[in-house]
């Protein structure tokens, strides 16, 4: 995997060889985005399968371990218990063959993520106006899933469909995912990006340029509140305060229908570090307090749209969304 917290000044691989160091990649966010680190989990388990010496004796430490990892992207989880179905659907089976079929599921998991954000991208593209500004938050591209990309996806499909757009990017603080990740990653498709820091986006949205705003998705509970990167609340009430459409873009594997409402969603806290230094370099008074909450939710009601690999739920959000969860599993 890219190690995600070099980009951009430098583009490093990184070799996981035990769901220890998954584990370790997830955790310190080398790898990042919920649909990659959910990849990344089922590809743990797979690895953790393969380097045990008792893989039954072994199997519920090595998931514990990677769900463990972060608390709110639902995709970590998704990836974990597909895995744990496929392993309990092979009891008796010789060990060789368990370890096989494991390895080939979570390879079957990327693939299918690509496919997944290709459609994605299908069903977005005629949302975003043509000879408009689209207005992203955070990363949601190919780096956020194995390739691709949710939000990121919606804007190259669009791209790929003829119209001529560009990009505005959060630099998305405080870990600048945005001025790191997804400015990188448009300028490698030359699709025309600007960076804005995050406290601009309402200038923006109020100019008339931006057609609408594009995000990904952590989490998305039952009645269609979001989880996403911190500030993307903010985005979406600033959005609809200026008519422009807010959509979420991600894979139905994203959606958390056990959770009625998005205040039941779990938000991760991370180190405060983040906060109080930009790489290394202290910003703040040593000792100030910090609170580094690394995800907010957005309330349904500021969605225009969440679109999925089956399509996109508008409001009523509760039944268009798990009208969308039955078509995926048929």
């Amino acid at each position: 995997m890219i190690d995600q917290t070099l980009l951009p000044t430098q583009t490093v691989f990184v070799t996981c060889t035990d769901y220890l160091e998954v584990a370790s990649a997830i955790k310190t966010m080398i790898i990042r985005g919920a649909p990659a680190i959910g990849v990344a989990a089922a590809m743990g388990v797979a690895i953790g399968v393969q380097k045990s010496a008792d893989p039954d004796a072994d199997f519920a430490t090595i998931c514990d371990t990677l769900a463990a990892t972060r608390p709110t992207a639902v995709n970590l989880f998704w990836g974990i218990e597909r895995m744990r179905r496929l392993w309990a659907s092979l009891a008796g089976k010789p060990v060789a063959e368990k370890q096989a079929a494991m390895i080939a599921e979570a390879v079957l998991v990327k693939d299918e993520d690509v496919a997944i954000c290709k459609e994605i991208g299908r069903h977005g593209a005629p949302l975003v106006p043509d000879g408009k500004t689209v207005l992203t938050h955070c990363n949601a591209g190919a780096l956020a899933t194995a390739g691709y990309g949710t939000a990121l996806g919606v804007i190259r499909a669009a791209v790929e469909a003829g119209k001529k757009i560009d990009v505005f990017a959060d630099e998305t603080r405080p870990f600048l995912q945005g001025a790191r990740l997804t400015a990188w990653e448009l300028m490698q498709d030359k699709i025309p990006t600007t960076l804005i820091t995050d406290n601009m986006a309402g200038h923006f949205l109020k100019s008339g340029r931006i057609g609408c705003v594009v995000v990904g998705a952590d989490r998305i509970a039952a009645n269609g509140d979001v989880a996403n990167k911190i500030g993307t609340y903010s985005v979406a009430v600033l959005a609809k305060e200026n008519g422009v459409p807010f959509y979420v873009a991600a894979p139905i594997s994203t959606l958390d229908l056990t959770l009625t409402d998005g205040s039941l969603i779990p938000i991760e806290e991370r180190s405060a570090a983040e906060v109080t230094s930009v790489f290394g370099v202290p910003v703040a008074p040593e000792g100030v307090g910090v609170c580094n909450p690394a995800f907010d939710v957005t309330p349904n009601r500021y969605v225009a749209g969440i679109i999925t690999e089956y399509g996109v739920a508008t409001a009523p959000f509760e039944e268009n969304l798990r009208a969308l969860a039955a078509k995926a599993k048929k």
